[in-house]
């Protein structure tokens, strides 16, 4: 049986390509976004792949949402064996800690840290009754507390948040089969990093891919670049 995976966030730029490698490694492969529309060209530019790609629309910052779509991977399929908290929002970079707009802040965290906390709960079951489960939560450097500096005080804080949770869950699940990491997958060439970015979106996927398949012996808890640790 193939494994399945589920990746937020999924219809473009690193979300798309981890979903494009993950088929290439034989997983069957959950596609989602916020609607099917803006799915469409993703989801046929991967219609090779036939009945090991599925779409299921997912709104991280919906609770709601979160439940229809988990509901249903519970009634199509049973299980789940990856999740990847790709979806993200809102590199604020023309703000300041002094000056940002906290509205703002708040629905950049909802969505980046909240998000991912609301699918793994959701998930964590559908791992549990296998003893097996890999979740990925895609962080970033801004979100490290020994590279920070000022700028992007929202994105930082929501990927610096989106670390304490890979922790937390990595400890509370100790000894299930389950590991939880955190993966920096570098500046990317995609609309949230833009074309100076040094990275390839393949490059990128790469480290993500590495953590969403790593073998039972590996660690948990930990903070990953290119399949090598960093600080936090």
């Amino acid at each position: 049986m193939k494994k399945l995976a589920l990746v937020t966030g999924s219809y473009r730029g690193l979300g798309l390509e981890t979903v494009k490698q993950l088929l290439e490694l034989e997983y069957e492969v959950i596609l989602t976004s916020r609607s099917k529309v803006k799915a469409k060209e993703a989801l046929a530019s991967l219609e090779h792949f036939g009945k090991y790609l599925h779409f299921h629309e997912l709104d991280v910052a919906d609770q709601a949402s979160v439940d229809a779509c988990f509901a249903w991977v519970q009634s199509s399929f049973g299980r789940l064996d990856v999740l990847v908290n790709n979806a993200g929002i809102n590199y604020d970079t023309w703000h300041n800690a002094i000056d940002a707009d906290l509205q703002e802040v708040a629905q950049t965290m909802d969505a980046n840290f909240m998000g991912a906390w609301r699918t793994a709960k959701a998930a964590i079951p559908l791992m549990k009754a296998y003893g097996y489960g890999r979740i990925v939560n895609v962080s970033s450097g801004a979100g490290a507390i020994t590279e920070m500096a000022g700028g992007t005080p929202g994105y930082s804080a929501s990927k610096a948040a989106m670390n304490v949770l890979t922790i937390k869950l990595a400890t509370d699940l100790s000894g299930t089969g389950i590991l939880v990491n955190s993966v920096c997958p570098g500046w990317v060439r995609t609309d949230m990093g833009g074309d100076a970015a040094p990275r390839s979106v393949e490059e990128g996927a790469q480290g993500i891919v590495w953590a969403a398949t790593l073998p039972d012996s590996s660690p948990s808890g930990g903070f990953f670049r290119d399949g090598n640790r960093v600080e936090w």
